[in-house]
């Protein structure tokens, strides 16, 4: 990772000027959490993104791994945090307690509290094999946790629109794969969420022919559809995938498990679709969205855009390096962003207290 910004100043200034594209929000209200990756060559240094982020008050985080100078610049900053294992991690703590054990001890003891982990993700979209393992991790982490007095810290992992099967409508939902009905039994008895990455515009790009763009981008007056099954009326596509999500957790056996949208969000350039405004109406809509819920499950989403930074090498296609809000070269927003619709979402809360096809 290199260098670019050093200290709190330069942040600070970038902050100021484009205070007038991204609104000021109150101390200490939580927003809608962001995805923090490191897949580049011009990323700042974790301390001037952790800046950025309490500058703009987006207050919940998620890494995709065990990062000690990132972890260490988090610290009693009241971020919160998702905190990923790797994909190749996973197998080595399905393998045995005492795997499980050291991870805890290496990754999580040095920080918690002081570091706010809310979750432990155990993989990102895991396939084939290793999606086997996740089991295994995940009851292994809970007991290594346990065994730690960190018992507070909910494990899950985070999947995409691959392990639904039957997604339209979303009441058919059903998952494609046993062990993911095990999962979710285990996400029961834990109390722990699903965390689930939920992108229409890969519904939408698969899938032109059934999905208009506004339906996928939360634009008003977009034709809505309606699940024959239940009757309920669906007026953007993302509500309609989180759904799918419930429905098939339902049928697992597992109603009351909660799902977080661990990431979400829309390409600015790269692909079909992938303009500037494009990306700005989505992320824009999935903001003021987020406090309201779904037909299925009203109520406030928790849910994390990705990503804050474009990333200039992620693999794959074009599109996979421009979904960030930022560029990471001078941290000026790459399109004009509003976050305080998910900030009256959380203070109503505080009061009262990839790819598929879906049309």
């Amino acid at each position: 990772m290199s260098s670019m910004l050093r200290g709190f100043a330069p942040v600070l200034a970038a902050a100021l000027l484009v205070g007038v594209l991204i609104a000021s929000v109150p101390a200490g209200v939580q927003s809608i959490g962001v995805c923090y990756g490191i897949i580049g060559s011009n990323i700042p240094p974790p301390h001037d993104v952790v800046q950025l982020y309490r500058s703009y008050n987006i207050l919940s985080m998620r890494v995709y791994s065990v990062e000690p100078p990132a972890l260490d610049a988090l610290r009693s900053t009241g971020v919160s945090l998702i905190l990923g294992t790797t994909n190749d991690d996973v197998v080595l703590l399905a393998a045995g307690a005492s795997n499980a054990a050291s991870w805890v001890q290496t990754n999580v003891k040095p920080y918690y509290p002081d570091v706010k982990i809310k979750y432990i993700a155990v993989g990102n979209e895991l396939t084939d094999g290793a999606a086997q393992s996740i089991v295994a991790a995940m009851r292994n982490l809970n007991d290594a946790l346990a065994a730690a007095g960190l018992g507070d810290i909910k494990v899950s992992t985070a999947v995409k629109m691959d392990v639904i099967a039957n997604s339209y409508p979303p009441s058919s939902a059903v998952f494609a794969q046993p062990y993911m009905t095990e999962v979710a039994q285990l996400l029961a008895t834990t109390g722990a969420p699903l965390l689930a990455n939920v992108y229409p515009y890969f519904a939408y790009l698969g899938d032109q022919d059934n999905i208009s763009l506004g339906y996928a981008t939360f634009q008003l007056g977009a034709p809505p559809v309606t699940d024959s099954s239940n009757g309920l009326v669906y007026t953007n596509l993302f509500d309609a995938m989180l759904d799918a999500f419930y429905a098939a957790l339902e049928k697992a056996g597992a109603p009351g498990v909660a799902v977080v949208v661990s990431e979400s969000g829309w390409p600015s350039a790269g692909g079909v679709a992938a303009t500037v405004e494009n990306a700005r109406v989505y992320n824009q809509g999935l903001i003021d969205h987020v406090a309201h819920g779904t037909p299925k499950k009203p109520g406030p989403i928790e849910a994390y855009l990705f990503a804050i930074f474009n990333e200039n090498q992620k693999p794959g296609e074009e599109i996979e390096r421009n979904f960030g809000l930022f560029y990471p070269t001078n941290n000026a927003p790459v399109y004009p962003i509003n976050f305080s619709s998910s900030m009256a979402c959380n203070r109503t809360r505080l009061r009262g207290s990839r790819r598929h096809k879906m049309y």
